[in-house]
């Protein structure tokens, strides 16, 4: 398999992101988005897909965190899907359940070509610490918009919000790890009846 890796720059009037990415990493990460939450959970997916991320990004904080998130989720999309290529030879889907102590969540993708979120996070209180979590669907959903794929998330049980959304983005790191691995039985083909993804 080529070296799989994406280079991106994502300049609004609202934000300003760099990412380097490299899929066959070993979860290395150094994220900087002015959000710590959001910088938490990006060392989550990086350490649990055991891919190497690097991503800077400046904003309009001072209005709220609205478009940071959601340009960050759009700016690893288009990393994931310009790294991953023409998925000759992977797996497609993958799918993985993480707890965090009482909170459990489960994440299925598919590499499918085609944008798709199902989003069934349910919190009890609106903030986790100044983070607003109304956010954590923006950044999924400009995410799935841009790398072209599939993704179910639910969290199947929990009570605390810090747990539900960590276990939540760490189910999703270790289902795309399974989907960009490679597959001795595709034999290097498109995992398509197609031919393409």
């Amino acid at each position: 398999m080529t070296e799989r890796k994406a280079e991106v720059q994502r300049r609004t009037a609202e934000t300003d992101i760099r990412l380097t990415l490299a899929l066959d990493g070993s979860g290395q990460a150094d994220n900087d988005t002015g959000v710590p939450f959001l910088d938490h959970m990006l060392d989550q997916v990086t350490r649990h897909g055991a891919f190497d991320l690097t991503l800077a990004a400046s904003g309009d904080l001072e209005i709220d965190a609205h478009h940071t998130v959601e340009d960050v989720g759009i700016t690893l999309g288009q990393g994931l899907a310009q790294a991953v290529g023409d998925k000759r030879g992977i797996y497609r889907y993958g799918h993985a359940y993480c707890p965090l102590d009482e909170a459990l969540s489960r994440a299925v993708v598919d590499l499918s070509g085609r944008p798709g979120l199902e989003y069934h996070l349910a919190f009890q209180r609106d903030r986790i610490g100044d983070f607003d979590v109304d956010l954590i669907r923006e950044f999924f959903g400009g995410l799935v918009n841009h790398a072209a794929m599939t993704v179910h998330l639910d969290n199947l049980r929990g009570e605390n919000a810090h747990h539900i959304a960590e276990s939540a983005f760490k189910a999703f790191g270790r289902a795309v790890r399974i989907a960009i691995s490679e597959d001795p039985a595709a034999a290097g083909n498109v995992p398509s009846t197609k031919g393409q993804l």
